[in-house]
């Protein structure tokens, strides 16, 4: 049997990819009336990319109340008038032969414009950071709530997938975290609870054949913090709750931002997505560092990984993935547009 490649397909449920190349969703802080919709820079932005052919595109971090935004600049999908823009982002995502992804979310104790912002627990992110209102248990059960009802507008405005960003020291991290969540109630007890909750709304209201994606962050890389063994048993909790597929990322919490250490060196997060993988035998998504072509498509070859979020590569250029396939050596006449037909 040959090795899978880059270019191979990809099909899960109803979803039926042309290849294994994710655009990974990335923060545009661009709307420029703090409502949350869209503008013609996000669809530009994104359509770009299924033009430039990535297999699947998927749109930033958007969130489910005004103050679980990182900034008032980002996207959200907390009231019904957000739906029409990212809709026609889906429609030319989809003329252009790609399909769409969102990611659905809540900064927490991140939320930098938030007035007073909410968190599990009372605990800042850093010295320079507001101190965040612990969550009642009642206000826990509306924010899964809100998570269920952006989740119902993401699938009206037509997405393919939806992903739950549970990674990255945002709200759902912040849950599954010892280091942020110290209740005593419910949420305290089983810190797999709030996350698993929401995955079970967004379950409930997306179509069957829909994949439910989750992102997490697999290693804390801080002094009681937890690391792959424990985001493993993070995974299972999920798994059983209703997500299909892992996006495997890490850091975030303490000092680490998702940008820092030790994420300097290439693919150094896929022995993560390959242990997640190998332990609950779930298709998985590797990030990080993985914009050299020949990387990716040796991550997609070793099967540690079933598909390749490529973040800074795409930022770059729109086009990255129909350079890999000229890089690659593919048959260029299958993948690149007519009209781009004579640049290659």
């Amino acid at each position: 049997m040959q090795e899978p490649n880059l270019f191979d397909s990809f099909s899960y449920k109803g979803l039926e990819l042309k290849n294994r190349i994710m655009m990974s969703p990335m923060c545009q802080y661009s709307v420029t009336n703090k409502d949350g919709i869209a503008t013609d820079w996000h669809y530009l932005h994104y359509v770009s990319r299924a033009v430039g052919g990535a297999g699947l595109v998927m749109v930033e971090m958007t969130d489910v109340e005004p103050d679980g935004r990182i900034s008032d600049f980002d996207l959200g999908l907390w009231s019904d008038e957000q739906i029409p823009a990212l809709k026609r982002i889906v429609d030319g995502i989809h003329q252009h032969g790609a399909k769409a992804a969102i990611q659905i979310a809540h900064a927490g104790r991140k939320a930098e414009d938030a007035e007073v912002p909410v968190a599990p627990s009372a605990i800042p992110f850093d010295e320079n950071s507001k101190t965040p209102k612990e969550l009642t248990t009642e206000e826990v059960y509306d924010l899964i709530e809100k998570f269920r009802k952006a989740v119902k507008r993401a699938v009206k405005a037509g997405f393919d997938v939806i992903e739950i960003h549970g990674a990255h020291g945002y709200l759902i991290h912040q849950f599954h975290s010892p280091l942020t969540n110290k209740r005593d109630d419910e949420f305290g007890k089983d810190l797999k609870k709030f996350g698993s909750e929401v995955l079970k709304a967004a379950k409930g209201e997306i179509p069957e054949n829909t994949p439910l994606f989750m992102r997490i962050s697999a290693k804390e890389y801080v002094d009681g913090g937890y690391d792959i063994h424990g985001a493993i048993e993070l995974a299972k909790a999920y798994k059983e709750a209703g997500a299909d597929i892992f996006d495997i990322s890490s850091g975030g919490e303490g000092q680490i931002a998702a940008w820092g250490k030790p994420g300097t060196h290439a693919a150094y997060q896929v022995p993560l997505a390959r242990e997640i993988k190998k332990a609950l035998n779930v298709p998985v998504i590797a990030v990080g560092r993985l914009d050299e072509p020949i990387l990716a498509n040796a991550v997609i070859g070793t099967q540690d990984a079933d598909l390749v979020a490529v973040g800074r590569g795409m930022l770059r250029n729109p086009y990255w993935a129909l350079e890999a396939a000229k890089q690659l050596r593919k048959d260029l006449n299958t993948i690149v547009p007519l009209q781009y037909e004579a640049g290659f």
